[in-house]
């Protein structure tokens, strides 16, 4: 059974090896030799998805994952943009060496946080390039047509100079468009893998001929999809099911969970299969029984330590057990008869080399299962495991990872936990473990399709399911660089589910989905000024995220991408994050520009909006813009430090308050139908629609903050955190302004005391939810981010890192 396994094994290996990827037209610079290529649309995002998926965490430290870690640790100072290859192949000492492909751009590499480099410049008469050396490891490369060509040895660059027309390049280029990593592998090293993990076995025959994989790397999975094919000319197993339909995979049915593993076979017509199989197989099989496989659509074996069984599924159980000739009762358990079997040879010299070291000596029929063995122990644990409905398929985890894989495949092989450890430990030495609850099971599959097979494949970590009330931590996003603001959530357009936005000292923007995967990464020209609004600028449902920097309005698209005529320069700084206003909801968006006391209304052609006549406040604002709406009244309202504008759509005043204040930096709410804010010693002021004014000591002291809903109230203060009417005496500390969250009805109240990096959350009466206060390092965003009714918040974990908690 390692024999196909070891295609997912490749994939996760290869996947932790590569940490670049490539360009253009670079496939005519992939070395003719190369029979490893990975190719990956964003680098920079997938050595973060790497470095957060916990299987390839656990490769860290095995003696092949370091090794190549070393060999690849170079191009961890490569700065590219967009496509990038990495083609390994092996010199003529039998060394892995790789050449890397992308296209060129200014500081392509950033050597200065390189401890120990080099840089020297050779010139010959055909070519001039570069050997960098960084911490004793060379790498030479030069520039082609505005193409970067990069290798770990001289001769290898300079063959990757000659150029030609990659073999493989016309399937390569059919990678799925944006994947972060595909990868295609040749029969080299379709050979090289198979001798890896197939050195116990006595028929190591290669299982194709070559591979493409699309890799797609969450924080708690490893999903591979594919193609592979074999030529007639090879002895290549998958084509065994030339000329067979797939069929379902039932085996899962009879499997008890407590099994290492099982392989299954399909096809619509055996005599098919098995003709074709007789070409691998070393001696002429007996003369078959037609009877007894005639109606057969499934074969399959289960593994159990050292023991198996083989399980025949019946479409006709009748004419299966009349085939079955001279059988005899020689035990019974559970009610079910144990018949024996007089051709222990039978299995093994038809179906080898899928079953190899199989006797069998005695049968159960188990409804349209006929199920051989030797072990009586493991046939009654499967009789056992059948009756009581505890067989795999019965089983969440394995439900779980059957969701992502197709139900029909002409051959399927999943392994448990042990098996996978076992595996991991004869291909990468020095491996941890994987832990039994993280890990339960792991498949792949490939689905016979005229000259090639489809492929998919999975590694899922198993979540426990959650007690009732309980708060459970989903993910732990690592960055490369510390966060510079707290994560937030937008909405994926697609999907209508949320996902994270945040960005890291280095003014690196990244989008994360729901599941962990870092999707991409934007470098920004400054940090983002307060938080990031979305848009649908084409009023086509499509989203984007509209924010501000120190002198750029930017708006950007789901895949990263500037939208013209975005962003927007100006010279002088602006000083409050970006407002957006849609008046009536029907997507005519004004953007709000600050600049000191100056305001900008742009729309989204970048214009200014004639009609607004407001030019510049007293002073400088002291708070962002803000859209207020009572009844069907619009109002724009601006705060500086002693004076409240509230203006109509146009520009103009609206309401003039009465009287004027020294205002805290607090925003402008609606509260009991009128205009609610605080003076800088912590006073409320209410302004109604005619402009009179009121106000009401909340005994707050001037570190305070301020945040309502039309009915409900809270501030704090010091210790004092009032909801409604309602003051809890909390401990002294360092709080986040309170954020109220109204979700399904209810209202939350939330903040963080950043001393002791405590989440606190209540509800709209001051009670505490179960389970608060939780860990966390900044504000949290609360909402439902996925399909269930759970809700899930996010914050900051260490100074890298995004957790994302769910509350049960």
């Amino acid at each position: 059974m390692a024999l196909v396994f070891r295609l997912l094994f490749l994939a996760c290996l290869i996947t932790a090896c590569s940490s670049e990827k490539k360009n253009k037209d670079l496939y005519n610079y992939i070395p003719e030799e190369a029979h490893l290529v990975i190719k990956s649309t964003d680098l920079q995002s997938l050595v973060s998805n790497i470095e957060n998926n916990h299987f390839l965490q656990k490769l860290n430290g095995s003696t092949v994952f370091d090794s190549l870690a070393k060999k690849t640790d170079i191009l961890k100072h490569l700065n590219n943009k967009g496509l990038a290859m990495i083609a390994f192949s092996k010199d003529d000492g039998g060394a892995l060496q790789y050449t890397l492909l992308t296209k060129y751009t200014d500081s392509i590499f950033n050597l200065d946080t390189a401890p120990d480099h080099s840089v020297e410049t050779i010139t010959t008469k055909a070519q001039t390039y570069h050997k960098t050396t960084v911490n004793g490891r060379a790498f030479f490369n030069t520039v082609v047509d505005s193409i970067f060509i990069g290798a770990t040895s001289q001769q290898l660059m300079l063959s990757a100079l000659k150029g030609h027309v990659y073999k493989h390049k016309d399937l390569l280029k059919t990678a799925a468009n944006g994947s972060q990593l595909s990868m295609f592998i040749d029969e080299k090293a379709t050979n090289v893998f198979t001798e890896l993990l197939l050195k116990d076995s006595l028929h190591p025959q290669r299982l194709t001929e070559y591979v493409l994989l699309d890799v797609n790397l969450e924080q708690d999975e490893v999903l591979f999809n594919g193609i592979t094919r074999a030529t007639d000319s090879t002895q290549s197993l998958i084509n065994a099911f030339k000329g067979t339909l797939p069929q379902k995979n039932d085996l899962p049915k009879i499997t008890p969970s407590s099994s290492d593993g099982f392989l299954s076979l399909t096809f619509n017509n055996f005599h098919t299969f098995h003709d074709n199989l007789k070409a691998y197989q070393k001696t002429d099989s007996l003369e078959l029984d037609k009877t007894l496989f005639g109606s057969i659509s499934e074969i399959g074996v289960i593994y159990q330590g050292e023991q198996q069984a083989l399980v025949l599924n019946a479409l006709d159980e009748t004419t299966t057990a009349q085939a079955i000739s001279s059988s005899q009762r020689i035990d019974s358990y559970r009610s079910v008869d144990v018949l024996s079997f007089n051709q222990p040879e039978l299995f093994e010299n038809t179906l080898s080399p899928f079953v190899t070291s199989f006797r069998a000596d005695k049968y159960v029929v188990l409804d349209n299962f006929f199920v051989f063995c030797q072990d009586m122990a493991l046939l009654q644990t499967i009789i056992a495991n059948y009756q009581n409905n505890t067989t795999l398929s019965e089983k969440s985890y394995f439900q779980n990872i059957s969701k992502k894989l197709s139900d029909e495949s002409s051959l399927l092989i999943s392994v448990n936990t042990p098996r996978l450890n076992a595996i991991l430990k004869n291909t990468l030495s020095n491996t941890a473990a994987l832990e039994g609850d993280d890990y339960k099971w792991a498949t792949i599959q490939f689905i016979a399709d005229n000259n090639f097979a489809h492929i998919h494949g999975i590694i899922k970590k198993d979540k426990a399911k959650a007690t009732e009330a309980s708060v459970t931590e989903e993910f732990n996003i690592k960055l490369n660089e510390r966060l510079l603001n707290t994560p937030q959530f937008v909405t994926n357009h697609l999907t209508k589910e949320k996902e994270i936005v945040v960005q890291d000292i280095k003014n690196n923007l990244y989008l994360i989905s729901n599941k962990g995967k870092i999707l991409w990464k934007k470098q920004l020209p400054g940090a983002i000024l307060g938080t990031i609004n979305q848009i649908d600028m084409y009023k086509n449902g499509r989203l984007q995220l509209a924010f501000a920097t120190a002198n750029r309005v930017h708006v950007i698209d789901r895949n990263g991408n500037d939208v013209k005529p975005f962003p927007l320069e100006f010279n002088d700084k602006i000083t409050q994050p970006l407002s957006v206003f849609d008046y009536d909801n029907n997507r005519k968006y004004r953007l709000l520009v600050t600049q000191g006391k100056n305001i900008f209304m742009l729309d989204t052609k970048g214009s200014s909006v004639k009609g607004f006549t407001f030019k510049s406040a007293n002073t400088a604002l002291i708070h962002q813009p803000q859209h207020i709406r009572i009844g069907r009244k619009d109002y724009i309202v601006l705060k500086t430090a002693n004076r409240l504008y509230i203006l109509d759509r146009t520009g103009k005043p609206r309401v003039s308050p009465k009287n004027q204040y020294d205002y805290s930096d607090q925003a402008v709410y609606e509260y009991q139908g009128n205009f609610a804010t605080t003076t800088k010693n912590g006073i409320l002021i209410t302004i109604d629609q005619k402009g009179n004014t009121a106000s009401r000591d909340l005994k707050l002291t001037d570190m305070h903050h301020l945040t309502t809903t039309a009915k409900t109230l809270v501030a704090q203060s010091e210790n004092r955190l009032t909801i409604k009417s309602n003051t809890l005496e909390m401990d002294y500390g360092n709080y986040t302004a309170p954020e109220i969250f109204y979700l399904y009805d209810k209202i939350y109240v939330t903040l963080t005391d950043l001393q002791t990096n405590k989440i606190y959350l209540f509800d709209s009466n001051g009670k505490s939810l179960d389970n608060f206060p939780i860990y966390g390092t900044s504000k949290i965003e609360l909402d439902n981010i996925d399909k269930d009714r759970h809700l899930e918040f996010v914050t900051k974990g260490s100074d890298n890192s995004i957790l994302i908690y769910q509350i049960n």
